[in-house]
């Protein structure tokens, strides 16, 4: 005599179904996070770029502004007259007369005690960042933080001179050590140039595999720099996509 189901009985092929009714939902899901996720961050990004950047039109006086000649705001018009504003001030200070006006400026600047501290430091950044003979934060390294064996990404920012490296007996480097996913805080450590890795993934790799959490993997590549395909890859005991500055003498021994 064959059993029927009751009403309020769940059936095992009932119970699969549902399983795989949400399987299907969750797989939906993560399908629309992955495509409006990324816009989302994009879209607020850009947004707020071109919001700083229209605080810009505020130079101009208020009859030549974009919304009292065409009647309406224009947004990205801050951002053009902003790139306008820097493309002509440089003109203006690559000849002799500009330069000598910029010095006189900063001689002014740093006669005032704060002003003089936070412009120094700032223009000494930028001109690390944006010098194009600066090697800072141009390579990506291993170097073994906060303990030994636990290996993090670091950025060479440069190489420490003065006392710093007068009062040690090894070549130091100076990386940068960011936090995820804000990579703009980190740690500053000084560390002997024979105790990092270097890697041959680029900079903007380096801040994407840090920003992800260390999902967002960078390809793998050779000693050129060149992508290396998955399939013709080598053993994972090698080490193809990085070599070490130099080697400790621990490990020569």
């Amino acid at each position: 005599m064959s059993h029927e189901p009751q009403p309020d009985e769940v059936t095992e092929e009932d119970d699969k179904s549902g399983g795989r009714r949400f399987l299907t939902l969750r797989r939906w899901l993560i399908a629309g996070i992955l495509v409006w996720a990324p816009l989302a961050v994009t879209y607020w990004v850009v947004n707020a770029l071109i919001s700083f950047m229209d605080r810009s039109m505020l130079l101009l006086p208020r009859a030549y502004r974009p919304e009292e000649l065409l009647g309406f705001q224009l947004p990205g018009m801050g951002a053009f007259f902003a790139i306008v504003i820097v493309l002509v001030t440089g003109a203006l200070v690559a000849n002799i007369l500009g330069r000598s006006l910029v010095h006189a400026w900063e001689r002014l600047l740093n006669r005032i005690p704060l002003v003089s501290s936070i412009y120094s430091a700032v223009k000494q950044v930028v001109e690390t960042f944006v010098s194009q003979d600066s090697r800072s934060f141009r390579q990506v390294v291993l170097v073994e933080y906060p303990r030994r064996n636990a290996w993090s990404i670091a950025f060479v920012s440069g190489e420490p001179i003065g006392e710093v490296q007068d009062r040690t007996d090894e070549h130091l480097v100076t990386v940068f050590v960011p936090t995820a996913p804000n990579p703009t805080s980190g740690f500053v450590i000084m560390v002997p140039r024979a105790e990092l890795i270097e890697l041959n993934m680029t900079v903007e790799e380096g801040f994407r595999l840090v920003v992800s959490l260390g999902v967002v993997l960078p390809p793998r590549r050779d000693g050129k720099g060149r992508v290396i395909d998955p399939a013709s890859a080598p053993a994972a005991d090698g080490d193809p996509t990085g070599r070490r500055l130099s080697t400790r003498p621990e490990e020569d021994s």
